[in-house]
């Protein structure tokens, strides 16, 4: 390093702080970077590489950004994941000796941004911090652009990993203590950035954030995530609220399957918001409301009090129409009171910013005043809890211009009259100019010269201009000469000196004035940081509370009603597939499940909507317990702890596990963690292996739910065979989604009936997914054929006598006691014979239906 120049050494000084961030190193009106790091960014941002001398025997790898679009350069890099220091000047270069002095003044990481591209308005901004303890995990979380912080605790690293992905969190702070495993675990499943963290703090802004805290756990995970944050941002955390503990057990639980699964914020092909239940219900109308509509829908309520004081208020909004779209009116000129609030604390708050904040109390009285009007006790108190802050807002109003630049340092941000010294600065500037505007008119008229004008310029300052057309005109020794252009003369004279010399000093002062006050103004206003956030908090609830009065009254959505073991939908419908459709008119199912009808047993053809029927069942109750009103002309519903689904096939292929093995594992979740206040969607468990298999494995999980849990669970799939157990299972009930068959052609009804299907349909769904004619008409051929053997096979087989039989994968539908024979006593013809006549080969696809044949006979060839 001593070879490099004291520059580069002190690049690598402080490059070596942060061997994890490209470092933003200022020089002049430039960022530059230099050796991996000019590499990696000149490929990242798609910019120059070029090299200088720094001391060294080669050329150093250099690029670089200017100072003043380095924003747009910093918001890529943290978009791909990456982090960014910025080093800045921390010395006048007038009066270093040797190099500037340098230091980075703040680590911008994908979960510390304040502001930019990188941040989604209705979108929170997570960063987390994970800790494990030997029967523990503990997670804490902070959104540093709202000052919103959460802790919990959970049991096992599927469940941090789920609070993490539910959150969206972008960065996790680890200790390098942190098992290698855990952190592959969470890397599967969250597209995060890992930082590491080894102190603590013991500030006293950080004692009465967490105060309340009673378990160390907790306290030290947020405590790691503060000090990386205090490190890293080098600011005051001011804003930041206090530590909200919450439990999952307080909520609806869902894990990471069945929120991928449901497409409750996010649909599973392209992995955006469209298409998802946030899409369809986010009508709020501010960012906050957005924010708070996704966790709401990530975090359902259990308390039935809560829910039904939510489901009041949308009642109250939907039956006071003028009311409603007033306030929704109101609230569309309410900005992000919690980011302004964040960026007032953070010292990163411009002009702008404060005009934005003091335009969103104005209409607090208004919003206030609708909320008031209402006869109920709940709106009347939310109209009670909003501090509109008027000493705030009459400050901001003395102060500041309507129209304020961006920057705080080029002055016209202060009223007149909000200053008297900052007024005499202005009147001697606007005097000066004055007296220069009168001057360029007084001396046209007395050289005779009209274009003579008088102009200003950094380097020189104010000048009188003549063209050289023109300067015969002008009286000898009447200027003194001072800049000659190509096609003009400029000069000055000793009045206008002494004018400039008052007119720059007044706007400098003034200049720097203004920034002094507006600094002034802006700690003013951290003092109401905290009735700010509390007035986000409201206003972020009632803008939730006003879109589901919109969503449920334009889609003809009904207020549910609870009980503690019945769920009776009429006429449901899937809300999300029911807004694509538009004017397609949607086919409205009923269910029913309750005491001896707890699990149904869905059959019917692929396409038919057995899938989008489980779902909407699920979806209604997610929707009743967030506090909305539900798809369906009426809906009494148990109040669900948790939410399991097994829907669709997906490959984990980043982990290794086949569709199976995922099917198996979101199967044994559920198993294992559901309760009688559960829901179990499963759809089409099994198929991801053999036939006999697969149908073992179904009828064993039915049985055990029925047995041992009692969830209400809706198990849909194509094995027929299985609805025999409605005769087995006391509380399972066989359910169809109907078709026809009209001319060959299949029409599906989407009509969900009482009994089990009696047809696959199969080269029926083949045809609508156009299949080629031949591949069409072979299938039918080789179906007719496989039906056909099994009718001319059949009088043979009545010759076969076999107690083998019963050993066959299919033997599972009899009952324990028929099952246990003793060995090696043989069945009679008639036993043969039922159990042939039991197979509904019609139900069978034609590879199964020649597998069963082909084994029974084997079976039965080796008893002979």
């Amino acid at each position: 390093m001593a070879t490099y120049t004291p520059m580069i050494q002190q690049y690598l000084r402080i490059k070596a702080d942060y061997q994890d961030a490209f470092l933003f190193f200022r020089l002049g009106d430039f960022y530059e970077m230099f050796f991996q790091d000019a590499v990696k960014a000149s490929q990242e941002l798609e910019i120059t590489l070029t090299s200088r001398d720094g001391g060294g025997a080669e050329r150093i790898p250099m690029c670089g950004v200017p100072y003043h679009s380095a924003a747009n350069y910093i918001e890529q890099l943290i978009e791909k994941g990456y982090k960014v220091a910025i080093c800045e000047q921390t010395e006048d270069p007038k009066q270093a000796k040797g190099v500037v002095k340098r230091e980075v003044v703040q680590l911008i990481t994908p979960g510390t941004v304040m502001d930019g591209k990188n941040l989604n308005d209705k979108q929170n901004n997570f960063i987390a911090a994970i800790e494990q303890y030997e029967a523990a995990i503990s997670v804490a979380l902070t959104d540093l652009s709202t000052g919103e912080s959460h802790v919990t605790l959970v049991r096992t690293i599927d469940e941090a990993i789920g609070e993490l992905y539910s959150h969206q969190v972008r960065e996790i702070v680890i200790s390098s203590q942190f098992q290698d495993e855990y952190r592959k675990k969470i890397l599967e499943r969250c597209s995060a950035t890992f930082s590491v963290e080894e102190g603590m703090t013991d500030s006293s802004h950080f004692q009465r954030l967490c105060q309340h805290l009673k378990d160390e756990r907790l306290t030290s995970a947020f405590g790691k995530l503060y000090a990386y944050l205090y490190r890293t941002q080098k600011r005051s955390l001011d804003h930041l609220q206090t530590v909200r503990f919450y439990q999952l057990h307080d909520f609806l639980r869902m894990d990471l399957f069945s929120k991928r699964n449901l497409e409750l914020t996010e649909t599973i092909r392209t992995k955006g918001k469209k298409g998802s239940l946030l899409w369809l219900l986010d009508e709020t109308k501010t960012a906050m409301g957005g924010r708070l509509l996704k966790q709401w829908i990530d975090h359902p309520l259990i308390n039935r009090s809560e829910i039904e004081k939510r489901h009041q208020l949308v009642e109250l909004l939907i039956n006071n129409f003028f009311e409603r779209e007033e306030l929704r009116e109101r609230l569309k000129e309410v900005y992000d009171l919690e980011r302004l609030a964040g960026r007032v604390a953070f010292g990163s708050a411009n002009a702008r910013d404060l005009i934005q904040l003091k335009k969103s109390l104005q209409k607090i009285p208004e919003i206030k005043s609708i909320i008031s009007s209402f006869q109920n006790e709940d709106a009347r108190k939310m109209a009670d809890e909003m501090d509109p802050c008027e000493s705030l807002t009459k400050k901001l109003d003395e102060a500041l211009l309507e129209n304020p630049p961006l920057s705080v340092k080029e002055g016209n941000l202060i009223q007149d009259g909000f200053h008297e010294t900052l007024d005499k600065y202005r009147d001697a500037s606007r005097n000066g100019k004055k007296w220069i505007a009168e001057l360029e008119q007084r001396e046209r008229q007395e050289t005779g010269i009209k274009s003579l004008k008088v102009g200003f310029n950094k380097v020189f300052g104010y000048y009188l201009e003549v063209t050289k057309a023109n300067l015969h005109l002008l009286p000898e020794g009447r200027f003194e000469r001072k800049q000659t252009l190509a096609n003009a003369e400029r000069f000055i004279t000793a009045e206008l000196k002494e004018k400039e010399a008052l007119i720059l000093e007044a706007e400098e002062k003034s200049v720097e004035l203004e920034y002094e006050l507006f600094v002034s103004l802006r700690e003013e206003v951290k003092k109401y940081i905290h009735s700010l956030q509390t007035l986000a908090r409201k206003i972020s609830e009632l803008d939730v509370l006003q879109c589901f009065a919109v969503i449920s009254e334009e889609r003809h959505y009904t207020r549910p009603t609870f009980s503690d073991d019945e769920l009776w939908i009429e006429e449901g419908r899937h809300p999300v597939v029911e807004k694509v459709m538009n004017s397609q008119e949607y086919v409205p199912n009923d269910c029913l499940m309750k005491k001896e009808r707890n699990l149904l047993l869905i059959t019917g053809p692929n396409m038919s909507g057995k899938s989008t029927y489980m779902r909407q069942v699920a979806l209604t109750a997610i929707l009743a317990q967030i506090g909305c009103f539900v798809p369906a002309k009426r809906a009494v519903l148990p109040i669900f702890d948790q939410i399991f689904t097994r829907i669709g096939a997906a490959d984990d292929l980043v982990s290794g596990q086949s569709t199976f093995m995922v099917e198996m594992l979101e199967a044994k979740n559920a198993i294992d963690n559901a309760t009688a206040k559960s829901l179990i969607l499963f759809d089409e468990i099994g198929r991801g292996t053999s036939t006999y298999d697969g149908m073992a494995l179904a009828q064993a999980m039915i049985e055990y739910i029925h047995d041992y849990i009692g969830s209400k669970t809706l198990f849909s799939t194509h094995y027929h065979e299985l609805t025999v157990l409605e005769e087995q299972l006391d509380d399972l009930k066989n359910v169809h989604v109907s078709a026809i068959e009209e001319n060959g052609k299949v029409v599906f009804l989407h009509k969900v009936k009482e009994g089990a299907a009696d047809k696959s349909y199969g080269i029926h769904v083949a045809e609508l997914a156009q299949l080629p004619d031949k591949v069409i008409e072979r299938a039918k051929q080789l179906l007719a054929q496989y039906e056909n053997t099994s009718d001319k096979e059949e009088p043979k087989e009545k010759k076969v006598k076999s107690e083998v039989i019963q050993e066959a994968q299919l033997s599972f539908f009899a009952a324990p006691s028929e099952t246990k024979k003793e060995t090696g006593q043989k069945k009679n013809e008639k036993e043969v014979l039922q159990q042939l006549a039991s197979l509904n080969l019609l139900d069978m696809t034609p590879l199964d239906a020649m597998n069963e044949l082909y084994n029974i006979q084997k079976k039965l060839k080796k008893e002979v």
